[in-house]
């Protein structure tokens, strides 16, 4: 009989008594300063990614020649360089006596504030040449506020220091890094992060990556599994917490794993009383708007949906796993036959994520009927969901299963087919970002 190893937390409380040795170091850390710091670490995003990519195929079951490893390029350093960037971009307008957001950048639209957010550079038009995004302001609060606002830790608002957690996601590799940079950044905070065991990995990558950061004092990261994260979120050095993961990891921070976790919930006790933001994913549909497409519209809206399905093996918080489509209109099963086609054709690749065989499992004995078009029980494609309280509307598959909900009305309707779709696909999870405090 083998018992359990007592969790070794001797250095863990040494990462954080350093950082929080070294957390009003970096808050009186000048925007200049900060500025090399980023610019030095893009080579060194450079240098770790042949390696950082090998690494993650290997993981994930395939060569690092694959066509699949162009995601891991894409997902890793690529994304990491690319948000560097944006920071850079900012800072460096910061710096320059200037405000970080031009001034055309902010506006009323119809009573409510919008942030235009990309594209801001040259680059940005060439890489997603007509993609633009906005960012919609929460009502009430006015175009000179969100000014005024506006990377306030850089403009007399500084906040005193403090040490962030974060709990690192297991599916995409860039993101801890993402989140450790938010923290250091936009909230000031120095982090100790704690890799996720599915993605440890790529822990020797990152702190090559941070070397300026570790160096200083100002980042640490950590192993462990769910004993390590129960330990750090009730810390006394912790002074927030973020956590990218499941619901379930969700909960049992913030409400406990015992029996007075149900009774915490009712009355809202959370067990942690500091500052908690959480991503957690969702069921994501994807909606289709109908009209006289040709042969190619088919073909290039499949792989679309194919790819917003497939990449990672859908082990993505945001992967599509409802479509939507007209139950009338003629091109439905035109672009179902596509989308058969595609997920026939990709090359074999397994669902790698820990217990994605049992949530495809679940998705077959819910829907007997379901085509799998992949080598074993894999993508799955249920091609006419029609109870609300449907499982794959209800529930994150975070695999490759595609539900299809066929929605009855006429064309002329469709604009209102979002609400419909935000009624019908009830996300298990809580928005975002949630305080618990």
């Amino acid at each position: 009989m083998t018992t359990a190893q007592a969790l070794d937390t001797v250095p863990l409380d040494r990462a954080l008594a350093d950082l929080r040795a070294n957390a009003g170091i970096w808050t009186a850390t000048p925007v200049e300063q900060r500025i090399g710091l980023l610019e030095r670490l893009l080579p060194r995003i450079e240098a770790a990614a042949p390696a950082m990519v090998a690494d993650a195929a290997r993981a994930k079951g395939y060569e690092v020649t694959a066509g699949w490893a162009a995601e891991d390029w894409v997902t890793a350093p690529w994304a990491l360089a690319q948000t560097v960037g944006a920071y850079l971009h900012v800072l460096r307008r910061i710096a320059a006596g200037k405000e970080p957001l031009p001034a055309g950048a902010v506006r009323d639209l119809d009573g409510r504030t919008v942030v235009d957010v990309f594209p801001v550079t040259v680059s940005d038009r060439l890489l997603l040449n007509g993609f633009t995004a906005q960012v919609w302001i929460a009502p009430g609060t006015t175009p000179e506020q969100v000014r005024e606002r506006a990377a306030r830790p850089y403009r007399g608002a500084r906040p005193g220091p403090a040490v962030g957690l974060v709990l690192g996601a297991g599916n995409v590799p860039s993101i801890t890094p993402l989140d450790v940079l938010h923290k250091l950044y936009a909230e000031g905070q120095v982090v100790l992060a704690k890799m996720n065991p599915v993605n440890d990995y790529l822990r020797p990558h990152f702190e090559k990556i941070f070397e300026e950061f570790v160096d200083g004092g100002w980042v640490r990261f950590v192993d462990g599994g769910a004993e390590t994260g129960a330990y750090l979120t009730a810390h006394d050095q912790v002074d927030a917490i973020h956590v990218t993961g499941s619901e379930r990891t969700h909960d049992a921070i913030v409400w406990g794993t015992d029996e007075r976790a149900d009774e915490r919930r009712r009355e809202n006790t959370p067990r942690v009383d500091k500052p908690l933001t959480s991503e957690l994913g969702g069921v994501s549909p994807c909606i289709v708007t109908p009209g006289p497409w040709s042969a190619a519209d088919f073909r290039y809206q499949a792989e679309h949906i194919v790819t917003s399905k497939m990449n990672n093996s859908g082990h993505n918080c945001i992967a599509t796993q409802i479509l939507v489509v007209p139950r009338d209109w003629d091109g439905t099963e035109r672009l179902l036959a596509e989308i058969r086609r595609l997920l026939r054709e990709l090359p074999d690749r397994r669902d790698y994520y820990p217990g994605a065989a049992d949530r495809l499992d679940a998705v077959t004995r819910a829907h007997p009927e379901a085509e799998a078009l992949g080598e074993g029980a894999c993508r799955l494609l249920v091609s006419d969901i029609a109870d609300l309280d449907d499982p794959m509307l209800t529930d994150e598959v975070f695999a490759s299963a595609l539900g299809v909900v066929r929605w009855s009305g006429q064309a002329g309707r469709w604009a209102t087919a979002p609400n419909i779709v935000t009624d019908m696909c009830r996300p298990p999870c809580r928005a975002a970002s949630v305080r618990s405090s």
